[in-house]
């Protein structure tokens, strides 16, 4: 509860208060490995913050072909935040890659905290911001890049999860087969 607590705090002040009205509304939530918090044709549930676990954002191309666009780890929010906002169906799957422990929001309460503490909105846009940019950053160089470049601009941007994730995950990310991330790992060792 304190990693969400630090968290929010980034971006404006809280008082007591307001952090217990915010503990109060989180639920907690364990997903097994495999597990979907949010699926493609439904509406997203819930936003979520990450205490323990991996999750993938993914969905299915014209070709039937499953592919994974994201991955959100420890410490960091999780959610299809326009389709959440806008309660309407997601156009992919977030899949829980690891089991996952996270403190989850339902619409209402999200609201209902937006609507109680002075500013949170802000705290809320700042949240988006920083998980937007942070999302940009990490995929805007491997639309340009070489395979090999592609894995390791990867393994800077997600050090610690090369090891707790699927071959094929990473494979799928990167745009490329599974023969050619064994191929790359074998050449980089």
């Amino acid at each position: 509860m304190d990693k969400l607590i630090d968290y929010f705090l980034q971006f404006g002040d809280l008082n007591r208060q307001q952090i217990n009205l915010i503990l109060k509304k989180a639920t907690p939530i364990t997903l097994k490995k495999h597990a979907y918090f949010s699926e493609a044709g439904k509406v997203p549930a819930f936003v979520g913050f990450v205490l323990e676990g991996v999750f993938r954002f993914c969905y299915y191309n014209n070709q039937g072909e499953e592919i994974t666009h994201y991955f959100v780890d420890e410490g960091n929010f999780v959610v299809d935040n326009e389709k959440f906002e806008s309660q309407i169906a997601a156009a992919e799957y977030v899949q829980a890659v690891t089991d996952c422990q996270l403190l989850a929001f339902s619409k209402k309460d999200w609201d209902d905290i937006s609507n109680t503490i002075v500013g949170f909105e802000m705290i809320k846009a700042q949240v988006v911001k920083k998980c937007l940019s942070l999302a940009v950053e990490r995929r805007s160089p491997l639309i340009a890049e070489d395979a090999t470049t592609r894995y390791l601009s990867f393994l800077t941007n997600f050090p610690n999860l090369v090891n707790r994730i699927p071959l094929s995950y990473i494979a799928s990310y990167l745009g490329i087969t599974q023969q050619s991330l064994s191929r790359i790992r074998k050449g980089i060792r």
